[in-house]
């Protein structure tokens, strides 16, 4: 499906011009790490990512779940060669079935180096703070990507970025696992969204992005006020001081504690349900909780400890 250029490529400047004043590249001349499936998102982030002149090296990760996945890192090293951009191929082996999605996110992520680009679009800020929500998260969950540096397309509209790379000559692929209800983010993307948008009377992807933008000022501010209570471990915690706090405040100290390791995506916070289970191990109800990753959390003379 690659195009292959007889002639010098097309100077794409004017037509990416107004973009690039709404992304979040670093200075000209920086290296930069790009994961690129083929899709228009991450073809728009390379494309892009070369107009502001990084140092750009592209990552794909084939994860052989279809047929064509092969072609599609054809496609997509093509396209590198006729942008005289690197390419690394990276093959990992991800079964279909239940939570595809989140074994390949952290497949990939352990694949490519750390602080790799994304092509994730306020659109996609916005269906994850959805599926956040559906998921009870706390503030962390509902102010997703908000100054990640690794989302330099946060603040671009899904349909802008598509429409800039179908006006270059460059083929953006088109992953049919995109269109299947079979996955939860698909629905929120193709169904809950359009119809918060009826139910609203207007767009509401914007509307996502500014509470988001404003819950990670506030969590933030609270991360700064937290300071201390971080510097307090778990091990050398007392919990009768620990039962004096504010229930948010031990909510929010237990969380970092907590936080989980994750294959190739670096760790994750503790559930609602996991918190709420470890203030019952302070408080004194149960002496020791099962935690995600096989760890458990007990209470001793006063003390926690985690194994």
């Amino acid at each position: 499906m690659s195009v292959t250029y007889d002639e010098p490529l097309p100077n794409l400047k004017s037509m990416s011009s107004g973009l690039l004043a709404q992304c979040h590249f670093a200075d000209a001349r920086t290296p930069a790490d790009l994961a690129v499936s083929g899709g228009p998102d991450s073809l728009g982030l390379l494309l892009l990512a070369l107009e502001a002149g990084l140092l750009v090296t592209v990552h794909h990760v084939d994860h052989h779940a279809r047929a064509t996945s092969g072609e599609d890192a054809d496609h997509v090293r093509e396209i590198c060669r006729q942008l005289d951009v690197g390419f690394i191929r990276h093959d990992v082996a991800v079964t279909v079935g239940a939570n595809f999605e989140a074994r390949a996110r952290s497949a990939r992520r352990a694949a490519m180096p750390r602080g790799v680009l994304t092509g994730h679009t306020m659109d996609d800020l916005a269906e994850t703070v959805l599926l956040n929500m559906l998921r009870g998260a706390g503030l962390d969950g509902l102010s997703p990507m908000v100054n990640d540096p690794t989302k330099p397309l946060r603040d671009l509209r899904r349909s802008a970025l598509h429409e800039f790379v179908d006006s270059t000559p460059f083929i953006a692929l088109h992953d049919e696992t995109n269109d299947s209800r079979a996955f939860r983010r698909n629905r929120v993307r193709h169904e809950l969204i359009k119809l918060l948008d009826d139910v609203a009377g207007r767009d509401v992807v914007p509307i996502l992005a500014r509470q988001a933008a404003l819950l990670h000022d506030e969590r933030t501010w609270l991360d700064d006020l937290a300071l201390d209570d971080r510097a307090v471990s778990l091990e050398d915690a007392d919990c009768r001081v620990l039962r004096t706090w504010p229930r948010a405040r031990l909510r929010r100290w237990l969380r970092a504690q907590l936080r989980g390791a994750d294959g190739g995506d670096g760790s994750h916070p503790p559930s609602a349900d996991e918190v709420e289970r470890a203030i019952d191990v302070v408080d004194g109800g149960v002496v020791a909780t099962e935690l995600s990753g096989g760890r458990r959390l007990s209470r001793r003379d006063q003390h926690l400890t985690l194994e």
